[in-house]
């Protein structure tokens, strides 16, 4: 088969004055995209990578129609708007070329935080209270307020629709009115979009990635592969640490310095209610092929599985990526992981390897 490989690298995203030093940072450098055509390659498939913008000197559409690919192993984020990381699905859909991964309407949800949160409320799913601003002078939410000066519980501050935890520092957890509200202001001219702002689950903090695709009407786990439950070991990083998953973690530190467990030492009762939290989530969201979802142990409420978010478009960097050391957990190497991921679009699109 013909494999085109979508990809924003990096060093290929535009840059402008008084751009966030984080703007990029849930682009991928060639190493995984690079990888993914060794894999595809050496499973007797003709791979070519291409960066996903319809923009010169890349012209994806024009090169698509020559390449004439069989499907393509998308990874493409792209750069701006709020449903961006939907554009080039969108664009494969017109061209009536099919991919892996999730389809426009899931990818354009799970980008927004707080449509993914209505999503998972309305099919009974937990998730944290929520509210979100647009402007740092709007109203509080009664429901995060004792009275009218003070906070029922901490509450965490991100943007709506960013990835890679960016915006997430120990700064993200405020306890008091003028917090929140300076946070909000930091926060809205720094991303120029909506603010995200929901109770603070304090607890342990577990990442569930699955392959594959939902057998209908069938149990809620059916037709899901589950990689071994990563638990991220904050303890580990010392006493002065935030207690939270931050954008510092997953963008500076290496393989070497990032402390977790995996599989996360649960119970098999805990284990099973993890895995049901995340396949409700993949089930909501429609989403296809694979994803991480992202979940606190909620300490205050008998620890019960919080969904943070879903990501459907997670990295795919060997031995770096969350849901590459998952699957490393398990014996499936790199090549076992994308044949995997690649196998389950090929088997869901009709097509033959």
């Amino acid at each position: 088969m013909r494999v085109a490989v979508l990809v924003n690298l990096k060093d290929n995203a535009p840059r402008w004055e008084g751009m966030p030093e984080d703007r990029w940072d849930d682009l991928d450098s060639p190493r995984a995209p690079l990888a993914i055509c060794d894999v595809l390659r050496k499973r007797g498939h003709e791979a070519e990578l291409f960066e996903a913008s319809i923009l010169p000197p890349y012209n994806l559409i024009e090169k698509l129609q020559t390449f004439k690919p069989d499907i393509c192993f998308n990874m493409a984020e792209s750069h701006f708007g709020d449903g961006r990381e939907a554009q080039v699905p969108a664009l494969l859909e017109m061209l009536r070329i099919p991919y892996t991964g999730s389809g426009v309407l899931s990818l354009a949800v799970a980008l927004d935080k707080t449509l993914t949160k209505r999503v998972l409320r309305d099919h009974g799913l937990p998730t944290a209270e929520f509210q979100l601003f647009t402007r740092a002078d709007e109203p509080i939410s009664p429901e995060f307020l004792n009275g009218s000066d003070t906070f029922r519980y901490p509450l965490f501050v991100k943007p709506n629709a960013e990835g890679t935890s960016m915006g997430v520092t120990e700064q993200s957890v405020v306890r008091t009115i003028p917090e929140l509200r300076e946070q909000l202001r930091l926060q809205l001219d720094r991303y120029q979009q909506p603010i995200l702002v929901e109770r603070f689950i304090q607890g342990r903090e577990v990442l569930v990635g699955m392959v594959g695709n939902p057998t209908p009407n069938g149990d809620v786990t059916d037709g899901l592969t589950f990689v071994p439950i990563l638990e991220v070991d904050f303890k580990a990083f010392g006493e002065d640490h935030v207690g939270f998953y931050t954008s510092e973690m997953k963008t500076v530190l290496s393989p070497d310095n990032y402390y977790y467990h995996c599989p996360a030492p649960l119970t098999d009762e805990q284990a099973s209610a993890i895995r049901r939290a995340a396949a409700g989530a993949f089930r909501a969201l429609d989403c296809r092929d694979v994803s991480r979802v992202d979940i606190r142990l909620d300490a205050t409420r008998n620890h019960e599985p919080i969904i943070l978010e879903i990501n459907p478009l997670p990295g795919l960097s060997p031995n770096y990526s969350d849901l590459c050391l998952q699957a490393l957990a398990m014996g499936w190497e790199h090549e076992h992981l994308v044949g995997a991921i690649f196998e389950a679009a090929v088997k869901r699109c009709g097509l033959r390897e």
